[in-house]
């Protein structure tokens, strides 16, 4: 009776050993960001002036499409938005706009690094600061005083005074 409960509980343990492997293989790894294919601009279409669009709705909802650029200016739902290079962002060689839908504008990184200045919440001025206070900390050694050094200097030479005087040893 012993060696069937033995057996039943070694079963046991290799099912739940079984279903934990399952559960690792199922938990997946966060997706990368990518373009939906349909809408990628390819290197051809890129010389013939053809961007990604990346509209972001009010409600925060995203939807690309790819159009192109006409005389700086870009046609979404009837409306001619601005297209200039300050606005083109790249994405693995692919340009994209982001192109809010309540806006004329595209978003510029340009715009958003003078307002986060403006604003004080740049990063920039951080960093500069952490690496100067590191450099600082590290750099910095304990002042020794004039008066410790004539007296290390003082014991030498009574070393060496009384090491010639007694003859070496």
């Amino acid at each position: 009776m012993g060696q069937i409960q033995d057996e039943l509980k070694r079963i046991n343990a290799r099912l739940d050993e079984d279903d934990l492997k399952k559960k690792k293989r199922k938990e997946k790894l966060p997706r990368k960001f990518k373009i939906p294919f349909s809408k990628r601009v390819n290197p051809t279409m890129a010389k013939k002036n053809f961007v990604t669009v990346m509209r972001v709705n009010e409600n925060g909802f995203l939807k690309f499409e790819r159009k192109e650029i006409v005389d700086q200016t870009i046609i979404v739902d009837g409306i001619p938005r601005l297209a200039t290079p300050e606005f083109v962002l790249h994405h693995k060689k692919n340009p994209v706009i982001i192109q809010p839908n309540w806006d004329v504008k595209p978003y510029s990184p340009e715009a958003a690094v003078s307002k986060s200045l403006d604003n004080g919440s740049n990063t920039t001025g951080y960093k500069i600061l952490m690496a100067r206070m590191k450099s600082d900390n590290l750099g910095r050694k304990a002042p020794v005083g004039g008066m410790v050094k004539i007296i290390g200097g003082l014991i030498f030479a009574a070393i060496i005074g009384y090491a010639l005087l007694t003859g070496g040893g």
